[in-house]
């Protein structure tokens, strides 16, 4: 299944590099402005209708990048209680791509 992550655009280098890990948040605060993760995971769109709701919802400050995420399996999907879906595990940068950047 492929998915997608919405995150600031400062975090960029960082996820080139170590891919998405909530523990290496630091460069910038969450979508949802939180400055430390809110679950001990990695938030996920399964589509296109909640990857445009994380753009327009950015508390971050600024620019945002939208990245894909390969080899998702659905059942490792976890709902955080409130209809959006996260993974407990860091994703490493091979199963990643940027498809969007610095959107506002």
């Amino acid at each position: 299944m492929r998915t997608f992550h919405v995150t600031s655009s400062l975090n960029r280098e960082s996820i080139t590099r170590a891919g998405l890990d909530w523990n290496l948040m630091a460069a910038s605060p969450g979508i949802a402005g939180s400055l430390g993760p809110e679950v001990a995971g990695v938030f996920l769109c399964r589509d296109q209708f909640e990857v445009d709701w994380f753009v327009r919802m950015n508390n971050t400050g600024g620019p945002v990048d939208v990245w894909s995420v390969d080899e998702v399996d659905a059942e490792s999907l976890i709902d955080n209680g409130s209809g959006f879906h996260y993974v407990n595990e860091p994703i490493p940068p091979d199963r990643l791509s940027l498809v969007h950047r610095d959107l506002r």
